[in-house]
Order: structure tokens, then C-alpha cells, then sequence
């Protein structure tokens, strides 16, 4: 029994997930749109590079066809790790590997997205569509959408992040604070911008820590970083503190006083960043949640299971979500849609909250003051 024959499938939030199960999909047949809110496919500068494991982003890019563009396209030598302390010594420097010994190979997130996005048929992403409300009509449902307008389809993917407006039909669990917040900023042309840090750097990351806090510096492709400040805040900091993120000063001023000791050759980083900064207080899902299944509703990746990011695990289980998904609305074995959503549903469940542990444990570590021998060990350099 071909559960979705003649279904018309829409996902919510064209990431990574949401893409990838586009692309399953479509191969297997399927009627599929996706519902994105930005307004084309370079709306917005993407993030820092993604780091894929072999036994969940890896696997899904070889089942969606994909394996061989995403060697054509990520970055050997952007997974070496160097290891200071908050004084810019330099504690560790991963050796350079070859392609065979890169065990999590990295690729920055606008060369995966292209490569998602070539991979599906015309028309399949519906730019400028942001879904804020779903309503039932009878056994479909009906989008509705921030610019006005609305679309009609039997099975609703939500995809569309941390703060996913389709979660609330599945389930009232909302996510708990890390108790961490960190504060994101991106520099251009980082060799002449900040000379200093992109030597160190060389085209890799750098994970400094002291003082129960962190600062992660990631190179890009196109001769940019992004980097990471984090430590112990309350949870609304950056809306209490007063700080406008949009003004370099109060923001390194900011650093200096919550950093304080830290070596100079940090802040660089905030005088040469683009504007603004951003504060994000760090969520994750309790790591017992459940819910009833529904029909014909369901999520994938942080829409899901957001988790600490201090682990790398959070593509990895979207893209893992999106071929498992994939996999049982296509099957022949389930009697109904429902059933096929539950198996999904329990198994995506029992993983995600293995990986959301380990984020967690590391999150715990990486702020404290086991955080240099706890990475160390973990990347094998003891």
C-alpha cells in the first residue's frame, strides 16, 4: 500500500532537513512543495561550516544521490581543530589528513544548500512564504501564511526550526534554557580584517576556553570567519542588559568586562565584525518528550529535538530525519499514514535524545573548568 500516492506533501523551512526530505521524496515519487520564508535563495548570508558524520548526513546525501557533489564542494582542512586558552596560546593544533583519514568532513552551509536546492524539481520551493497558522479541512490541512495567502495539502512537514510555528499543533513540550548564551559575529575578508586570528586560524576552527566560558572561531570559503563567544548568562541577558548589538563599542566593551583577561588578540574579532551581532540564548527539548502521533503531521530536526550545538549533532539528526522520514511514508509495510508517522516518530524520538545528551554533556564541559583536557580527549590529541 503506497501510502502517499497522490498525497500532496508540503514541508515548512527550507533548511538542510527540510530540503534533503524534498529531494527523498521526489525521488520516490512524491508530490512535494516547500514553504520557505526567505525571499529567494540568497536572501541571507549562511552560517558557520557544518561539520557531516558518517552515520546520519553522509548517509542521507548518498541515499538522496548527492554524495558526489557534496565531495565536489566541501572544504578539506576546515575540520582541523586548534586548542588555546583565553592567554592565545596555542595548546594543540590538529595535523593536516587526507581525504581518507577526515573522518567529518566540513562544508560551508551555502555550498550544501545549493546543492539541495539544484537537486529538486522547478517550482518545488515556494520562496517568501512564511507559514504562521495551520487549519484543518476535513482530512487536509490549510497553511496559512504572513503574506496573506494560504495553500491546501494531506501531510504537513514541519521543518522550520528552534522556533517552529507548526510544533504547537503536535505537542505543547516547549524547550528549556541551556542556562548558556552566545553571542555570534561574522568578519569579512578576515586576512586583512583581522590578520592576526586568521593566521591562527588557518582555514580551520579554533575552540578557546578559560574561565568557564568559550570563544569558537570557524573559517569560511569565501575568506570570511564566523565566531562564537558563550558563557553562563541569564536567560533573558541580552534583552535585560541594555546592550544594542548594532554598536560595535557596547558590545566589545561587553567582552572586555565578561571576559576580562582574556589576550588581546580577541578582540579583533568584535572590531572588524559586520553589524550587528547576535545574541542567542541556547535552547534544548527535554530529553524525555513525547506525543501522540498524528495522520498526517509530523517535524524533522529542531522543529523536533533543538539541542546544545556544542556537539556538531544538529544537521546530522535533521538529515537523518529526512531519510528515516522519507523512508516510512514511501514503505509498503505500514496499514496507515499514522502508524508510518509513530515508527518514525518513536525512533527519531529514542536518537535524538541520545544526541541531545551528548550535546549536553558537552555544552556542561566546554563551560567549565575541565574544558581544554575534555575536548583534547575527545578529538584524541591525549
Amino acid at each position: 500500500m503506497n501510502l502517499i500516492k497522490n498525497k500532496k506533501i508540503a514541508i515548512v523551512g527550507g533548511g538542510p532537513g527540510g530540503l534533503t526530505l524534498a529531494r527523498l521524496l521526489q525521488m520516490k515519487g512524491a508530490v512535494v512543495q516547500v514553504f520557505e520564508r526567505d525571499m529567494n535563495r540568497n536572501a541571507r548570508a549562511q552560517g558557520a561550516t557544518l561539520d557531516f558524520h558518517e552515520e546520519s548526513g553522509l548517509k542521507a546525501l548518498r541515499e538522496a544521490g548527492l554524495i558526489k557533489a557534496f565531495t565536489d564542494n566541501y572544504r578539506p582542512g576546515a575540520e582541523r581543530i586548534s586548542i588555546m586558552d583565553k592567554y592565545a596560546r596555542l595548546i594543540f593544533k590538529e595535523k593536516p589528513k587526507t581525504a581518507d583519514e577526515i573522518a567529518r568532513p566540513e562544508i560551508d552551509r551555502g555550498p550544501l544548500q545549493q546543492i539541495l536546492l539544484d537537486s529538486l524539481a522547478p517550482g518545488t520551493v515556494i520562496w517568501n512564504r512564511q507559514c504562521i497558522s495551520l487549519g484543518q479541512e476535513q482530512d487536509s490541512w490549510i497553511l496559512g501564511f504572513q503574506q496573506g495567502d494560504s495553500a491546501k495539502a494531506d501531510i504537513v512537514i514541519a521543518a522550520d526550526g528552534a522556533r517552529s510555528k507548526i510544533r504547537p499543533y503536535i505537542t505543547p513540550i516547549i524547550a528549556i534554557y541551556s542556562g548558556i548564551t552566545a553571542v555570534e559575529g561574522a568578519v569579512y575578508h578576515s586576512a586583512k580584517a583581522c590578520p592576526k586570528m586568521h593566521q591562527i586560524l588557518d582555514g580551520g576552527k579554533i575552540f578557546a576556553m578559560g574561565d568557564d566560558k568559550t570563544v569558537i572561531v570557524s573559517s569560511k570559503g569565501d575568506d570570511s570567519l564566523m565566531f562564537y563567544t558563550s558563557c553562563k548568562m541569564e536567560e533573558l541577558w541580552s534583552k535585560n542588559s541594555g546592550i544594542d548589538f548594532s554598536d560595535k563599542r557596547q558590545v566589545l566593551d561587553w567582552f572586555k568586562q565578561v571576559f576580562a583577561g582574556w589576550d588581546p588578540v580577541y578582540f579583533e574579532l568584535f572590531e572588524n565584525a559586520a553589524l550587528p551581532f547576535l545574541p542567542r540564548p541556547i535552547y534544548s527539548m527535554p530529553l524525555d518528550q513525547d506525543w501522540k502521533s498524528l495522520p498526517n503531521l509530523t517535524m524533522l530536526g529542531d522543529a523536533a529535538h533543538l539541542m546544545s550545538p556544542f556537539a556538531g549533532e544538529g544537521v546530522n539528526m535533521a538529515m537523518l530525519d529526512a531519510w528515516e522520514l522519507s523512508k516510512y511514508l514511501a514503505s509498503e509495510d505500514f496499514p496507515s499514514l499514522q502508524t508510518a508517522i509513530g515508527m518514525y516518530e518513536q525512533e527519531m524520538r529514542q536518537r535524538a535524545s541520545e544526541a541531545a545528551k551528548q550535546s549536553l554533556d558537552s555544552s556542561i564541559a566546554l563551560h567549565s573548568e575541565i574544558a581544554i583536557p575534555y575536548l583534547m580527549n575527545i578529538i584524541g590529541a591525549v
